[in-house]
């Protein structure tokens, strides 16, 4: 099977989500994730991006997915895979890799 592209993206703030106590913040999921992707696929190119809800974002298709999440429509971070939402406060790392592989990731040894 071929590797196909894939963007992670990570939506988050810096103050922690008020229904996410204890957990890890969006950037330290987002670091967290490139790490461990890294890890498991090593040399199998990937894209990972933070998107920051209260920043300014150009891209019109994540400034709508930022607005829900402030809109409390998503709780945060919020990671989506190609488009497709895999987790959002508590994020699943078994999940990511699941949606790695359908897409022709191949974990290391």
């Amino acid at each position: 099977m071929e590797t196909k592209h894939v963007l992670v993206e990570v939506y988050g703030a810096e103050v922690v989500c008020a229904s996410c106590v204890n957990a890890p913040t969006s950037k330290d999921t987002y670091e967290w994730l490139d790490a461990a992707i890294r890890r498991k696929y090593p040399d199998q190119p990937f894209e990972i991006v933070y998107i920051d809800i209260d920043s300014v974002i150009t891209d019109a298709r994540q400034a709508d997915i930022a607005a829900k999440v402030q809109d409390d429509e998503y709780f945060y971070p919020l990671v989506l895979v190609n488009e497709e939402v895999l987790g959002e406060g508590h994020i699943q790392l078994k999940r990511v890799y699941r949606e790695l592989e359908k897409n022709g990731y191949i974990p290391a040894g």
